[in-house]
């Protein structure tokens, strides 16, 4: 291996010396051994050992302690290391319960491989992620990974996951659509809003993914798209009060000239309070105090929303 090849350092004794090798210790011994190196190496050494420790390393609950020190690094030594354990090179199960902590932490080696914001891991999350025969809990990290890298070539993967009614987990389609929001691609748009377009019916037990839909929408430019605008307009009808007020969200980020219009009848037309308050703030921040000088002053709206609005108010003044 060439991992510490310049660093003058004898990384097979030291992972016997710290138990990774002779098997007579139990994780936590051989986790406290690895602590202690931290105060005796500096960093590019440290890197070395930990890059070196995690191959060899036998036991799932030391795998998680070392992608924990690599990751507060990020050095790009490491990754390979990391899409080593990802994509299983060297696991050995020996049991189920084994399995799933390798699960576990190959879940928290895909963050780790996303906080090196480097496109070359693309594919081997890709691979993960299309595998449905894969772990859904690594599914679900891989998809966060892929919109957090920002790589443009896993839009049209994640869009295919979005669109697949056969999925069987519809976390990981809500994690695709997240995903999707945060690399911003308007490719997403029309597959984004056929979710919310389908049957009501159909789709009362997935408000969560119809959440993060709404989330992913608001984060993408479609102010001169009327069909997009015309799902959010329609999502304030939604049963799910949370789906509401995440259109009121989107609606306010859509520039869209009827977007004041629309947010102003959801404020005086629906009958949760929480939906009111978010559909005054996003008045609020979209105009003037002159929104919330009205709610005070009218007998439409409830006590509890005029002491929200008082409070906006004196902390604009106190800003003033």
């Amino acid at each position: 291996m060439a991992v510490g090849h310049n660093t003058g350092l004898n990384l097979n004794k030291l992972a016997q010396e710290c138990g990774l090798t002779n098997g007579t210790l139990n994780p936590q011994e051989v986790i406290a051994n690895i602590d202690k190196l931290e105060n005796q190496y500096n960093k590019t050494e440290l890197i070395a050992i930990y890059n070196y420790f995690l191959i060899n390393a036998p036991e799932p609950d030391v795998i998680m302690y070392l992608i924990r020190c690599i990751d507060k690094y990020r050095d790009p030594s490491s990754l390979e290391y990391l899409v080593d354990i990802l994509l299983l090179k060297n696991a050995n199960y020996s049991d189920v319960n084994t399995k799933e902590k390798y699960n576990n932490v190959r879940a928290m080696c895909a963050k780790a491989i996303a906080n090196q914001r480097n496109t070359s891991a693309v594919s081997s999350l890709l691979y993960c992620l299309n595998n449905k025969d894969e772990n859904y809990r690594v599914r679900l990290a891989c998809a966060d990974a892929l919109g957090r890298i920002g790589d443009r070539f896993a839009v049209a993967p994640l869009i295919e996951v979005v669109q697949d009614e056969d999925e069987k987990s519809v976390y990981l389609r809500e994690s695709a659509v997240s995903a999707l929001g945060l690399l911003g691609d308007t490719r997403a748009i029309d597959p984004l809003v056929s979710i919310l377009e389908t049957k009501q019916g159909i789709m009362d037990k997935f408000s969560f993914l119809k959440e993060r839909v709404l989330e992913a929408l608001s984060k993408m430019s479609f102010s001169d798209n009327e069909r997009v605008f015309r799902a959010l307009k329609n999502s304030l009808s939604d049963e799910s009060a949370q789906v509401r007020i995440n259109a009121i969200e989107a609606i306010m980020n859509s520039e869209h000239p009827k977007a004041i219009e629309t947010i102003k009848k959801c404020l005086e037309n629906d009958t949760d309070e929480e939906v009111k308050k978010n559909a005054m703030i996003a008045l609020y921040n979209m105009t003037d105090r002159s929104i919330l000088d009205e709610i005070i002053n009218s007998d439409k709206y409830s006590d509890n929303l005029k002491m929200e609005a008082v409070s906006i108010l004196d902390e604009y003044e106190d800003e003033e």
